[in-house]
């Protein structure tokens, strides 16, 4: 990654074993209904932004049609 003059990188990188990892489970369990949706709403965005670029589209358009 190219940085601008004058910045530092602050990259910070922690390394450990996956049994001292804490528990995501737990964590957002204490979380209220509010944030955790607010959570999985930005990963979703994230995630489509990732996959489809910066323009959401329909991946089908349907049409009504009435029949007699």
């Amino acid at each position: 990654m190219k940085l601008p003059n004058n910045q530092m990188d602050k990259t910070f990188v922690r390394k450990g074993k996956l049994k001292e990892q804490g528990n995501d489970f737990e964590f957002w369990q204490t979380q209220s209904y509010e944030t955790r949706l607010a959570a999985v709403e930005q990963i979703r965005q994230e995630y489509n932004t990732w996959k489809y670029g910066s323009e959401q589209r329909f991946q089908r358009v349907y049409r009504v049609v009435k029949r007699k």
